[in-house]
């Protein structure tokens, strides 16, 4: 990528004729700066005494010349048809015998018979109405305010900025810039009225876009950066690189879910990022918050295996279950069918948003990024010791908590439901099951058959009112047949 010339940018970032004239307008219409500042006067305009004569006839605004000698704080310039310049050397980054460079005229000294120079976009070393050119870069102490601008005192020249030349954004109270010294770049010149009107704004985008372009050489993706979060947006934050702007969305600023990015940013915050995408085209840079931050997932699997026993917050509920946040970056599903060995209608009947729990790992995959928890066993099963609690043939009380073609649900406690059957709901027989029962109904029943590994319980309201089936007598062992004798035998094998 070829380097842009630095003529190129200040070409680029001149402030705007028609704006600078509507600018300059509103304050000085046809008021010289002598008037306006009361220089007019006799004895009033500083430095009048010192200033140089203008020499009619030499080169003067700028030019072009040849290097053809360097000293150690001197740069000697031929500028052709036997003239000769000095420019300062530490206005070069770096320069050589034969180079050809744009210069501007500071002055003439007639001793030495020498032009004063300076590089052409370096700050001049000295200034006069005869050398200054729009796009001549100067410094100056900002000395008052004035209705829309800065009043300068350039060497011994005055100045005006407009206050829409004094920054890139809007600054509001101007007058905190008074008693600052600063650079800023010759917009106008009108040596007539000895008008000098500068921009610092042309500076600061000038510097600005070279250290974008320099840094957008430097970057790449995957590196991590620090930057400055400049706004806060509803769908992620804009991150100042160092001239560079990138967008770090919502979805990459925390391994857990957020919603509003005001929650994890705030303008002012110093942030290191990833970059995760820059394109070319553009100049668009994608940034990530999260990736810049160890992946809690990767050693999960171990501190989570399945089985243990782990508190986590609820932090979103849905129709079919809730999320669980174990650790920030981590969250589980905790289904509604594992929150209670009872049958319950929403999750949100069980817990609710904020609530902590104690819950055990069902699944882990760190690849997926999945996490499956059980509430209900967390906590003892009920059904352990069921048959205990409900004999066979018992009479217990119970509520009926669902009617359905084939029957009820009863509740015998939470957790422990049992069925009865539409042939056990009355003693006479029924055509539908709500004609003998309705929900919330407490009823009497009778245990027929319990089931602690299918966690079936069989109930009958028909038969709590009879008596106890008599146990039934364990039958009695059958006698052993009895030996039959053996018959004496006689020699002979003859018998009786």
């Amino acid at each position: 990528m070829t380097e842009p010339r630095n003529d190129d940018y200040k070409e680029k970032y001149r402030p705007d004729e028609t704006t600078l004239d509507k600018q300059v307008e509103d304050v000085l219409g046809e008021t010289s700066l002598e008037k306006l500042y009361g220089f007019d006067k006799p004895g009033a305009q500083p430095g009048a005494a010192g200033a140089p004569a203008p020499n009619r006839g030499l080169l003067r605004g700028a030019v072009k010349g040849k290097v053809t000698a360097l000293k150690r704080d001197d740069v000697f310039v031929d500028l052709g048809d036997k003239n000769q310049g000095i420019a300062p050397v530490t206005q070069f980054e770096q320069v050589m015998v034969g180079d050809e460079i744009e210069f501007v005229v500071e002055r003439y000294d007639r001793d030495e018979d020498l032009y004063i120079l300076s590089k052409k976009g370096a700050v001049a070393q000295s200034v006069s109405w005869e050398s200054l050119e729009v796009g001549q870069v100067v410094e100056g102490t900002v000395t008052g305010m004035n209705k829309g601008g800065l009043e300068l005192q350039i060497k011994t020249l005055r100045a005006f900025m407009p206050s829409g030349q004094v920054d890139v954004n809007f600054v509001k109270d101007i007058s905190v810039l008074i008693g600052q010294r600063m650079t800023v770049e010759v917009a106008r010149v009108d040596r007539d009225k000895k008008n000098l009107i500068v921009s610092r704004r042309a500076i600061l985008e000038r510097d600005k876009e070279q250290a974008r372009e320099k840094l957008m050489t430097e970057m790449g993706e995957g590196q991590v950066r620090r930057g400055i979060v400049r706004t806060v947006m509803d769908y992620g934050a804009f991150v100042d690189l160092g001239g560079v702007d990138g967008l770090l969305h919502v979805s990459e600023m925390s391994h857990r879910r957020i919603r509003n990015p005001k929650d994890m940013v705030t303008e002012g915050d110093v942030v290191e990022v990833k970059i995760t995408k820059i394109d070319p085209e553009t100049g668009k840079i994608s940034l990530s918050l999260k990736q810049a931050m160890a992946d809690p997932w990767s050693d999960a699997s171990a501190r989570y295996a399945v089985g243990t026993s782990v508190t986590a917050r609820v932090a979103r509920v849905e129709g079919f279950g809730a999320f669980l946040e174990v650790e920030e970056g981590i969250e589980g599903l905790l289904p509604v069918s594992e929150m209670s060995y009872q049958r319950i209608r929403h999750p949100a009947d069980v817990v609710k948003v904020g609530d902590t729990l104690k819950v055990v790992v069902l699944n882990m995959d760190p690849t997926q990024h999945k996490l499956t928890f059980s509430l209900k066993q967390a906590g003892p099963d009920p059904w352990s010791e069921v048959a205990d609690r409900y004999p066979l043939h018992s009479v217990q009380s119970a509520k009926v908590t669902r009617v359905v073609d084939f029957g009820a649900f009863c509740e015998l406690e939470p957790g422990i439901e049992g069925l009865c059957h539409i042939s056990e709901l009355a003693p006479n027989r029924v055509r539908t099951a709500n004609d003998a029962v309705t929900v919330g109904q407490d009823v009497k029943v009778r245990v027929l058959e319990v089931d602690k590994d299918k966690r079936r319980v069989s109930l009958s309201i028909k038969r709590a009112s009879e008596p106890a089936p008599a146990p039934v007598a364990a039958a009695a062992p059958a006698a052993e047949p009895a030996k039959k004798k053996k018959r004496p035998q006689l020699r002979g094998g003859l018998d009786f």
